[in-house]
């Protein structure tokens, strides 16, 4: 699933991050409410976790934004503001659960899950195709030709950002931030080794290449259709 965190205290933010790439979730995180709203409403995610007080724009005001743009994303509301009329202010907002601080990873990733697994509106995807490639991010299944394709959290990361970029290149550095959260370029070779074994499943089995590389810029996926 693409996740986007909206919390500004940076210690629970690093700990619902650790955990949610553990679960080889791909997680957006902004502290800032202003920026949150942009991202929000100008990106597909699968789930918004969302802290009612942040600096620039609290919580309420921004899901009642992203629900006025006409953004149908499941949100979660974690906070620590947790009496009833808090509870009902935030799901009265638009959000579709509500957990309070102090909580467990396991119940955060269970309601996550659990509000994933639900209807989307129309233009949010849960399945992503490319020639008879596919992945459904809820069950986290990939497929290719009806045969089951297993891969590793981080395999699965990297190809979900490049079948959400179907067509289009994307580059090493979008790859280094989306996949493994690096603002600088550490300087290894992590992504053509991770590319190199995501063709070894994806790709080699099979006749027809769908993840090529674009010298000089990036790599794309596509059936050359």
């Amino acid at each position: 699933m693409r996740i986007l965190l909206l919390e500004d205290d940076l210690n629970t933010a690093r700990y619902i991050l650790k955990g949610l790439e553990e679960e080889g979730h791909t997680v957006d995180h902004l502290a800032d409410g202003r920026d949150a709203v942009a991202q929000a409403v100008a990106e597909n995610y699968d789930v918004i976790i969302l802290d009612r007080m942040l600096p620039g724009l609290d919580g309420l005001a921004i899901i009642k934004t992203i629900r006025s743009a006409g953004r149908g994303v499941p949100v979660l509301f974690l906070t620590a503001l947790g009496g009833v009329d808090d509870r009902v202010e935030g799901l009265d907002a638009g959000a579709d659960d509500y957990l309070v601080k102090p909580f467990a990873f396991s119940e955060l990733l269970a309601r996550v899950n659990a509000l994933a697994r639900r209807p989307h509106t129309k233009g949010e995807e849960t399945r992503l195709k490319v020639g008879d490639l596919e992945i459904d991010l809820v069950s986290r299944r990939v497929t290719r030709g009806g045969d089951i394709i297993d891969l590793q959290p981080r395999e699965f990361r990297l190809l979900e950002v490049l079948m959400r970029n179907r067509g289009r290149v994307v580059t090493r550095t979008m790859l280094l931030e989306r996949v493994w959260s690096f603002h600088f370029d550490p300087k290894t070779s992590v992504v053509e080794t991770h590319i190199s074994r995501l063709r070894a499943k994806i790709d080699k089995p099979y006749s027809k290449e769908l993840i090529h590389t674009i010298r000089g810029s990036g790599y794309t996926v596509h059936d050359g259709s």
